[in-house]
């Protein structure tokens, strides 16, 4: 370990920062091995709080920790994922309101209707990367047309994971190329690189990534009949317009919503906007469920139906406001997992690290890859990644004249889609709890996402329009 001027310890050493690390994948690994992926949220908050002690208790003892420093790295990592907070609580009444309003079942009863069985995935993650797009925010895009589409899928027979993996990747996809989305933003301005370069340079490795996952997922409909099967003979439709007032009036809730996501509308005041406007539409459009309902309980806590269907009852149940508590408590504890690796100094060694011995580009490349996965899994927040990977690597870059837009792409390829393939990041929670499919079940169908990063790998190590910049000369 480094030591300043009078002997004192200063930073942590590599082995030191790699154990909290280590024993925390040793204990989410032992969870998925003896309780099973489901069980991941669950006990993901002690096993993040158990390494953020350890973590504490190795830098105290080795004489690395330092008040300061780990004031300032709890600040950063607050400032960051904080704001989240808020965002869960209203996208748990958005979900509940939506249903309740008959929205959701709506989208279901039509989608039922109209759409193809065979082509429902590649359609899903069509119309959430459109959304996505032209909003900038594969949140909203998830929590209004990922929960219906999610119904939709369910309904007609797809499992969970498929459902989630056409969801995840199209509206991931949108929110890396919008010039609306904030972590493009923050990816081509961390880096220094004019926004529409970024997004131009972007579409190298994005759009091979999603014509894939669409072939994959349009592959995944015709080699199943799973579908149309049960769409064909379920008994969903026929309840959905027995238990709700179905109405295409319905339409203007979402019509709205994205009309304020493109206004630029703050997130939060859109998605207070969109939950207020489910909540009238319960008493216009579904009297006789209002009539029978504790309304405040009903945004509070769960809401269940009693009908012969046993999927029905599970499709159109709610859990309010308390059942996005365990994810915020899971990304409060990510918060403070994140706020110990940076204030205690461990990420700092271990960034560092990556970015030795680096000489060729496609090693330079390769490395910010790594560094962009290890960040999403320490911090546990994608804008935080990104900013502190930027900061890591603008130098290594200048230094073998690469360009900085290489950089801007590689951590978006390698953070802001990967985010939600870790189950501890406020991404991978958020969308877990929002579509109701644990992490792990629906990362292998995240074709786009996963997908990205290797397809940064296999640009660079093709050389395709990987350029070295020549410095310039000066006359003698």
């Amino acid at each position: 370990m480094k030591k300043d001027s009078t002997g004192t310890a200063r930073t942590p050493s590599l082995t030191i920062s790699l154990i909290p690390i280590a024993l925390l994948l040793t204990a989410l690994l032992s969870i998925i091995i003896f309780e099973g992926a489901d069980a991941i949220n669950s006990y993901s908050s002690l096993a993040l709080l158990g390494a953020s002690a350890i973590a504490l208790v190795l830098t105290g003892a080795s004489r690395c920790l330092n008040r300061r420093n780990l004031r300032n790295g709890t600040i950063t990592a607050a400032r960051q994922i904080l704001p989240a907070v808020p965002l869960l609580a209203l996208i748990g009444l958005v979900a509940t309101t939506w249903m309740l309003s008959g929205l959701v079942p709506a989208f279901i009863h039509y989608g039922l209707k109209f759409l193809n069985p065979t082509f429902f995935l590649v359609i899903t993650c069509t119309v959430c990367a459109l959304v996505s797009v032209l909003t900038g925010s594969s949140w909203t895009t998830i929590a209004t047309m990922g929960v219906a589409f999610i119904g939709i899928g369910t309904a007609m027979g797809y499992s969970p994971g498929w459902v989630a993996g056409a969801i995840i990747s199209g509206a991931y996809f949108g929110d890396k190329i919008s010039p609306l989305s904030d972590t493009t933003v923050v990816a081509s301005s961390s880096c220094g690189v004019e926004l529409f370069s970024h997004i131009r340079y972007l579409l190298v490795t994005t759009l091979p990534s999603l014509i894939i996952a669409l072939g994959v997922f349009a592959t995944a409909g015709f080699v199943t009949d799973a579908g149309q099967a049960v769409a064909r003979d379920s008994a969903l439709p026929q309840l959905m317009t027995e238990t709700f007032n179905i109405s295409p009036w319905l339409f203007l809730i979402p019509a709205i919503t994205v009309t304020l996501i493109v206004l630029r509308v703050k997130t939060v005041l859109t998605l207070a906007v969109s939950a207020t406007l489910g909540l009238i539409a319960m008493f216009v459009f579904q009297p006789q469920i209002t009539a029978d309902l504790d309304i405040f309980r009903a945004l509070w806590a769960d809401t269940t139906f009693s009908t012969p269907s046993a999927a029905f009852n599970d499709l159109v149940s709610t859990s309010g406001f308390m059942g996005m508590m365990p994810t915020i408590e899971l990304v409060l504890s990510a918060m403070v997992f994140g706020a110990v690796l940076i204030g205690t100094g461990m990420l700092a060694t271990i960034s560092g690290a990556f970015v030795r011995r680096l000489r060729r580009s496609t090693s330079i490349v390769g490395a910010t890859v790594g560094s962009g996965l290890c960040l999403n899994a320490c911090t546990a927040d994608q804008y935080l990644s990104i900013i502190v990977g930027a900061n890591i690597y603008r130098d290594v870059y200048r230094r073998f004249s690469l360009e900085p837009r290489l950089l801007s792409r590689t951590l978006e390829d390698s953070i802001s889609v990967t985010s939600v393939l870790i189950p501890w990041n406020s991404c991978g929670v958020t969308q877990s709890a929002v579509l109701g499919v644990p992490t792990l079940v629906y990362l292998p169908y995240c074709v786009f996402n996963w997908l990205s990063p290797l397809m940064s790998l296999f640009i660079v190590a093709t050389g395709y329009r990987i350029v070295r910049r020549v410095p310039a000369r000066h006359p003698v």
